[in-house]
């Protein structure tokens, strides 16, 4: 097998299973990006900006609370048999969308109950998919895997908001779930490979075992910081287009995801050969930037050029971010890795969304940002400064 610099040239990236899981994890993004414009299903209900993030954050708790019990079953299991399992529930709770009225406990009840499929299949889609990418390319074998997410993010929008306006949210809950399928059917279709080279499993073994507490507290802030602002794009976008009088808003996340990608496809492994904070710190700080820039747009042409600038951003500190733990935690220990970072950036997700609401609610969406920007700012600065670099490689298995 041959590697190149890029990677994408790599032939290990291109076999039948690997492809197969990309494509179920683009129909597995492509159906929940269909919700990212659901708080606009709550407009016309008069529902506070504080309870729309409710809502929509309670998905990403329950994903939080879960995670963490099936971390460690997919280092002993694998990535397949766990998001079966996970895209099941998933299923499960689209049909009960149709039964929505109003802002109460139902819909709060049903995003929960979605959150727990959610935060299993995503994260088993990735360990499962990584595990057969080559394994001096760890960084951006996670971001060639995100691409297929984010292609799916990107549409979603797109497609969700024609969707309902063409047919209303009945139809967008039905498209969902038949996308939901089509990934079941895809990750069914794989076979397991777990690489057995990478050492055993840490099993019951817990974090404080694996890394010092110093480096789990700084790499569960920068992931916090990393999902609350995280927040504040993937539900917020929508409705501060709207009170600027933006015709449409999904080009920007068409834009957003256009950016991550070419990212990823460009320099996806920029981590695997400068270093994981060397590029996790200048990634913070081209969205801190941007999320000032957002606060002050007027027009289409600014909202556009902010979405680039912002899955540039992403595109970087997404497989960095996700790599530092993973070299941290070492690579036998990858799903134990992927349920500490995913949990925790639902975290920032789950909190940042009602915090941000709040914050709008009293200053309005311009504010909202400039608070963000401060945020994701102060704990980026905080990582670089007191993070160690951890060793890398197959079989790390400090962080430093």
């Amino acid at each position: 097998m041959k590697n190149s610099s890029s990677g994408l040239t790599t032939a290990g990236y291109f076999h039948r299973d690997f492809l197969l899981g990309l494509t179920g994890y683009f129909f597995l993004y492509l159906s929940i990006s269909l919700f990212y414009i659901y708080p606009l299903f709550f407009r016309t209900l008069h529902v506070s900006q504080g309870r729309i993030g409710l809502i929509m954050g309670i998905t990403s708790l329950t994903a939080i609370a879960v995670r963490p019990f099936f971390g460690q079953s997919i280092d002993r299991r694998g990535g397949r048999k766990i998001g079966l399992v996970g895209l099941g529930l998933m299923a499960i709770s689209l049909p009960l969308f149709h039964l929505v009225r109003d802002a109460g406990l139902f819909p709060l009840a049903v995003r929960a109950f979605m959150g727990v499929g959610w935060g299993v299949s995503m994260m088993a889609f990735i360990a499962h998919c990584s595990e057969q990418a080559p394994v001096e390319k760890l960084a951006q074998s996670i971001g060639i895997v995100g691409v297929a997410g984010l292609i799916g993010n990107s549409l979603g929008p797109v497609l969700g908001e024609e969707i309902a306006g063409r047919f209303g949210f009945g139809a967008l809950f039905n498209a969902a779930l038949a996308l939901l399928l089509l990934s079941f059917i895809c990750l069914a279709a794989t076979r397991e490979r777990v690489r057995r080279s990478e050492g055993q499993p840490a099993g019951g073994r817990r974090l404080l075992s694996l890394v010092t507490l110093g480096t789990l507290i700084l790499m569960g802030m920068m992931t916090v910081a990393h999902g609350a602002v995280r927040s504040s794009i993937v539900y917020f976008i929508a409705l501060f287009g709207k009170s600027i009088d933006l015709p449409r808003v999904g080009p920007f996340f068409l834009v957003f995801s256009g950016a991550a990608i070419m990212t990823r496809l460009g320099i996806g492994d920029i981590s695997d050969r400068i270093g994981r904070k060397q590029v996790v710190f200048p990634s913070a700080m081209i969205i801190a930037f941007n999320l000032l820039v957002i606060s002050q747009i007027r027009g289409v042409g600014m909202f556009l050029l902010a979405g680039f600038v912002a899955g540039f951003g992403q595109g970087l500190i997404y497989p960095a971010l996700s790599s530092y733990i993973i070299d941290a935690l070492g690579r036998a220990n990858r799903g134990l890795a992927l349920s500490f970072y995913l949990s925790l950036f639902d975290v920032g997700m789950s909190l940042g969304a009602p915090l941000f609401g709040w914050v709008s609610d009293l200053g309005g969406y311009r504010r909202m940002y400039i608070v963000a920007a401060v945020f994701i700012f102060a704990a980026s600065v905080l990582f670089q400064l007191k993070a160690p670099e951890p060793t890398s490689g197959a079989g790390s298995s400090q962080g430093g």
